[in-house]
């Protein structure tokens, strides 16, 4: 029998083990981002889509990398928000929180909104609302509740991807010459869509950010992630793969529901209704994780006062940050209710290369006897999120600008109020 979970003191419980953590990084990633970022990877890479996959994945295994190594050292709450404290100082552990929280609060109302858009498309808004509310409930009951809803959610969301690839690829309508790279596909195109793929592959953070909740975090982190991404992988390639064959680029690049014209295209009209179903379930399983994750990144920043200390507490019972997850849901909620954010996939993407830049950047300090991988990961990670982070569509990248720049002028606007206070 595994040893009792034991916590930090005033902190959170070590609940999670191998299995669960890659249930939690599965979750986030075999999501919605799988059945949203297809079709404009395809408007920008055209027959390079599968070139941008795989660059986009050698970026995230180069990222995983680095966040594994990193959490096995620093198992505590918060992800690349606690390594960039510690590794490069603390406007760079700042900036990478503050890109995160941001980025990934508005990706958080795009899932609610998905939701909606499947489930009662007249009423996205409400649908939305409700279920940021119902997920907020469920992580403030306990890690474990949402490790048990997320497993659920990914059997669903894999049942429904194996029926649309097996339908594509076993159809009359299959043709091979639809994955050869043609001259449409450029490099500028191709980096565009790996940046924006990597939209999918950003889960695995959630594993590191519960670090403080895992059990033998320097065992269970760096066994999980590469487990979970490598899942991932594998799948998002099967489902690019067949939906190729009966799509072809340009089809793809003009679909507004990929995966169901895919099942169109096979003729498997019975598979639409079970794909509407899997998306409103993936993106449910994406706003999960994503709570979770962001969350646990507010409490780290609420301990060191970068946020108000109040959202540090923890549950005495649950075992949680309830008022971060509670802040979080009243966020997300309202911003699902009176806007329209389904197209922050770029935007969401700038901040998470953003955070991932200053991981890789954390890892590169790192010495052989604290882990340290291979020089030339931290090294192709840093420069991958650099390159495809200002490659996104301009819009996308002066947003993310913009908010990178609000954060700083907020953290030099404190640092200069507290030196200020101690002098008085």
């Amino acid at each position: 029998m595994p040893p009792p979970a034991v916590g930090l003191p005033g902190g959170l419980q070590r609940h999670i083990g191998v299995p669960d953590a890659v249930m939690i990084g599965l979750g986030s990633m075999i999501g919605a981002g799988i059945f949203a970022s297809l079709a404009p990877a395809a408007r920008a890479a055209g027959s390079g889509l599968l070139l941008g996959l795989a660059l986009a994945a050698v970026v995230a295994y180069c990222n995983a990398t680095s966040s594994a190594r990193l959490a096995a050292l620093y198992p505590a709450s918060g992800g690349t928000y606690v390594y960039g404290r510690e590794r490069l100082g603390p406007f760079w552990g700042y900036l990478a929180g503050w890109a995160f929280v941001v980025g990934k609060t508005a990706s958080c109302a795009a899932m609610a909104l998905t939701v909606g858009s499947y489930v009662w498309p007249g009423q996205s808004h409400a649908v939305a609302v409700a279920a940021v509310v119902a997920l907020t409930a469920v992580n403030y009951a306990g890690v474990q509740k949402s490790v048990l809803l997320t497993r659920v959610i990914v059997a669903v969301v894999l049942a429904v991807l194996a029926a649309v690839a097996t339908a594509s690829v076993t159809s009359g309508g299959v043709d091979g010459a639809r994955l050869e790279i043609g001259a449409d596909a450029t490099v500028a195109g191709v980096l565009q869509a790996a940046g924006l793929l990597f939209f999918a592959f950003a889960g695995y953070a959630r594993i590191a950010t519960l670090g403080e909740e895992a059990r033998d975090p320097a065992r269970t982190i760096p066994r999980a992630i590469p487990i979970a991404l490598g899942t991932a992988l594998v799948v998002y390639a099967l489902v690019a793969v067949s939906v190729l064959l009966v799509l072809g680029p340009g089809q793809l690049a003009s679909a507004e529901a990929p995966l169901t014209d895919a099942a169109r295209a096979a003729d498997a009209e019975w598979l639409v209704p079970v794909v509407r179903v899997g998306a409103a379930v993936a993106a449910l399983g994406s706003l999960l994780a994503l709570i979770l994750g962001v969350s646990r990144t507010t409490l780290a920043m609420a301990r060191d006062h970068h946020l108000p200390h109040a959202l540090a507490a923890v549950h005495p019972r649950f075992k949680v940050p309830h008022r971060a997850e509670l802040l979080v849901g009243a966020v997300v909620a309202v911003a699902a209710a009176t806007t329209d954010v389904r197209g922050a996939i770029g935007f969401s993407s700038f901040g998470v290369l953003a955070y991932y830049a200053i991981a890789n950047a954390s890892a590169w300090t790192l010495t052989s006897t604290e882990g340290r991988p291979a020089r030339i990961i931290p090294a192709v990670g840093l420069a991958g999120c650099l390159v495809l982070a200002f490659t996104l569509p301009l819009p996308s990248v002066l947003t993310g600008a913009i908010v990178l720049l609000i954060g700083a002028a907020a953290y030099g606007i404190r640092l200069i109020s507290t030196r200020n206070q101690k002098r008085i």
